[in-house]
């Protein structure tokens, strides 16, 4: 029998020669994908992009841990990489400077992320700043954050080091060949089309950087992204730093209550500002390279100095350093470089063009992370990393018009270095999307936070009567921010009565068709093969075992399912696979939800529905299509909370309707509108998991303790060959319970196991019901409940003890009644 043919390569054609473009031409050669064809419209070896000018600081901590290891990456590759017998990453270390007390506090947090996810760094007082950085007036910093291992990445030289890698591999790069149009047939990518020839192509990605929008109308593919233009100031010769003899010795500098940041090029400083107004760019009026040339630009990224926005911020430079009241600017520039709603990067295939791949809106600090991502993701099938805060489908549709893509890219262009706490909602576009019972929310003086664009109540001035009745500790500054008493005693009132919860914003799909049940029974990990009426959690897992998401399945006729589902990556993901027949549609927008929980919930429901309420004729995890008044809804016998009750769903016309009845019907009872602060409380105190918090693709369910909705008996499903080779897992989600009644964390703290940074805190809030903060963390196997742990909140070591889950209701008696 003869040897099998070699496998070939697929032809991939990389639109860009940036920092992204290059480095993933690098990664993809180095996995034997070796046809690769990086295309560039300006001139080698630096065309004219973001990369061509970019002042290369690479701070490495992020709240973002996804950001945070894209960085990391970033700076191991470019510190292994020379051109011309020069490194490609010079290890100055980083200091974020603090002359406030809000920005030292803020300082300390992210200290915290940096040990959360890995990073070396230190909290330093003042004087240690002026050591590190001579030429700073000391009596103005309070302190700062200094991280050795930052620095300065040379980012013209990277490219240079890795496209002689990828075309030593076979790879070619071609210059001076500007993309004019993307070749498809059937829904598939074939080409890329230039002014000097077509180039077929079984993989296209999009690495334009600020082109970006461009590219993407040439495939029909929406890139959300928005080009802002940005100022970055040389200083003349400065005596202070004269006879250097190196481009930079001293650490990257922030001066984030200024939105400044400094480095050094040999006896000069850059300084950049984002301290202006934000100047957004349009994509598609930018000239080409000979074309910026001849308006007197020295590249296309590269637009004229506005000196009106710079005079203000070279105030604030003098006053941080007094050896610049003497100097001058001697050159500067509005650098072009890329904003997406988010503030994340946009990667991924596109369902509507398969083949066609995006790797936009990345920074030099994220950027051979990010190749390193997509480059897995293409061959592999899926990256090694949790990158779904980058998902090109995580946006809703409300959120991509060219509007919000506009507004959203300029407002985060003025938060870059601005205090963000966790739960800042938006300012604009708002209110965006409204479930029908905003009207009645407003009238209970409802505090609206944002998400996904949805208003979502977190908790209603009504209560406020109740606060008086509930013992509620104290909170610190920030963790008071975006909360009030009040949701404990909304906690407590569903506990104790029952409470209605706006589930409106909780993701709906209808699947429906002949082959429905057998598709998802196939996608996920559960057994769904039960009668219409029954409901199943279950799971998503990739092929490695990973959780996609979490989903709840309705079976409400034979071939009919109601999905609860989490982001509109998972409606991109259950489409991708859809066979013919199968029809999947999102309802969410036109439906709204009512959960109704508490040990009177039977009592509300009951007197409004002509069906049998009862535990008995409507069990746990059962569905029903019913009556409740006029109103037809879907009853589903769910709990998020902990508490017997349903989620009542029907159209959205009727939603107002639904709540009053159910209002109105509560009145004797003692119900109230409560709000997704006393919710999260609440389900933290049962232990139930929030997908892209808790848990994501790099955690398998055994670690993340959902393995109950895994059912290895059942036919083969997705990632089932993955979990039968899983061994024990080295790691799991544990539940802690702060032991000071009055401490309270927020997520994303490290945590100490034997004095030593041993997981983080995913989420955390207090539980009003335990009296204590829960939190749940990442943390090793084996910590037997009773462990001692520290988290850290603020620079301070708060004890901790691992807990015994469920903490509330083991027996599940309150639900099941």
């Amino acid at each position: 029998m003869s040897a099998p043919a070699p496998r070939t390569p697929p032809r991939v054609v990389v639109i860009g020669a940036g920092v992204v473009g290059c480095s993933l031409a690098d990664e993809l050669t180095a996995r034997g994908w070796t046809d690769v064809t990086v295309l560039e419209q300006g001139p080698l070896p630096a065309p004219g992009g973001s990369t061509s000018h970019a002042p290369g600081l690479v701070f490495r901590t992020s709240p973002s841990r996804t950001l945070t290891a894209f960085a990391r990456y970033t700076v191991e590759k470019f510190t292994d990489l020379t051109w011309d017998g020069a490194p490609c990453f010079q290890r100055v270390g980083g200091l974020e400077l603090a002359t406030t007390p809000e920005r030292l506090a803020d300082l300390h947090r992210r200290a915290g992320y940096a040990a959360s996810w890995g990073v070396h760094g230190e909290i330093v007082d003042a004087r240690r700043c002026r050591e590190l950085w001579p030429l700073l007036d000391e009596s103005v910093v309070l302190g700062g954050f200094h991280t050795p291992g930052d620095g300065l990445a040379r980012a013209v030289p990277a490219c240079r080091a890795q496209l002689d890698r990828a075309t030593a591999r076979g790879a070619r790069v071609l210059d001076r060949h500007t993309v004019t149009g993307v070749e498809r047939r059937d829904g598939r990518v074939t080409g890329v089309v230039t002014d000097r020839g077509t180039f077929p192509a079984d993989h296209v990605v999009s690495a334009a950087g600020f082109w970006g929008p461009v590219i993407g109308r040439m495939a029909g593919v929406d890139v959300p992204l928005q080009p802002l233009a940005h100022q970055y100031a040389r200083t003349g010769p400065l005596p202070e730093l004269s006879g250097a003899t190196e481009e930079a010795s001293k650490p990257i500098l922030r001066f984030q209550d200024r939105d400044l940041y400094f480095r050094e090029h040999g006896d000069r400083l850059g300084i950049g500002s984002y301290a202006h107004r934000p100047l957004p760019v349009d994509p598609f009026a930018v000239p080409g390279y000979d074309a910026s040339r001849a308006r007197d630009m020295d590249m296309p990224s590269s637009y004229p100095f506005t000196p009106r926005d710079w005079a203000p911020s070279w105030e604030d430079c003098r006053e941080l350093m007094p050896a610049l009241r003497d100097a001058s600017v001697e050159t500067g520039f509005n650098g072009v470089f890329s904003f997406t709603p988010d503030g994340m990067p946009v990667l991924g295939e596109s369902r509507h063009l398969r083949g066609f791949w995006l790797a936009e809106a990345v920074w030099v600090t994220h950027s051979a992370g990010v190749a390193r991502a997509v480059a897995e993701w293409m061959v592999d099938g899926r990256p090694s990393l949790d990158v779904h805060e980058c998902d090109l489908t995580r946006f809703e549709e409300a959120q991509r018009s060219p509007a919000y893509v506009r507004d959203r890219g300029a407002q985060q262009f003025a938060e870059v270095y601005d205090v963000i706490h966790p739960l800042l909602p938006v300012e604009r576009p708002r209110p965006l999307r409204v479930s029908p019972f905003h009207v009645r929310q407003r009238e209970l003086g409802a505090y609206f936070l944002e998400g996904g664009g949805w208003e979502r109540p977190h908790w209603y001035e009504a209560n406020a009567g109740l606060v008086d009745d509930v013992p509620v500790p104290g909170r610190d500054a920030w963790s008071a921010r975006h909360w009030s008493p009040i949701a404990a005693a909304e906690a407590r009132a569903t506990r104790e009565r029952v409470a209605l919860y706006d589930m409106t914003p909780l993701r709906r799909l209808e699947v429906a068709g002949p082959g429905a049940l057998a598709f998802l029974d196939r996608m996920t990990s559960n057994n769904l093969r039960k009668k219409p009426g029954a409901v199943t959690y279950t799971l998503l897992l990739d092929e490695s075992g990973g959780i996609r998401s979490d989903l709840t399945v309705a079976r409400l006729d034979p071939d009919r399912f109601q999905v609860g589902a989490n982001s509109p990556a998972d409606l991109d993901h259950l489409l991708r696979h859809a066979p013919d027949g199968v029809h999947i549609r999102d309802v969410t927008s036109g439906t709204c939800g009512v959960g109704v929980w508490g040990p009177l919930a039977r009592d509300l429901v009951q007197p409004l529905t002509p069906d049998d309420f009862s535990h008995e004729a409507f069990g746990y995890f059962r569905a029903r299509q019913t009556y409740v008044g006029h109103v037809p809804v879907t009853a589903l016998r769910l709990s998020y909370v902990g508490e017997l009750g349903w989620e009542l769903y029907t159209t959205a016309d009727l939603g107002l309707r639904l709540w009053d009845t159910l209002w109105e019907a509560g009145r004797d009872l003692g119900a109230i509108a409560a709000g997704r602060s006393a919710f999260n409380s609440l389900r933290l105190e049962k232990g139930y998991r929030a997908w892209g918090t808790d848990m994501t693709a790099e955690d398998n369910p055994y670690e993340a303790g959902v393995g109950f909705a895994v059912r290895m008996d059942k036919a083969d499903f997705a990632g089932r060959a993955a979990l039968a080779r899983a061994g024990e897992p080295a790691r799991r989600l544990t539940p802690l319970l702060l032991d000071d009644p009055a401490a309270v964390v927020l997520g994303k703290e490290p945590v100490h196991v034997g004095g030593v940074p041993a997981g983080y805190v995913t989420s955390a809030s207090y539980g009003y019901t335990l009296g204590r903060c829960v939190a749940y963390a990442w943390l090793p196997a084996g910590l037997a409940p009773g462990t001692g742990v520290h988290v850290e909140y603020f620079g301070e070591k708060v004890p901790a003890t691992v807990a015994e889950e469920p903490l509330f209701d083991p027996g599940m008696t309150r639900i099941r009644r």
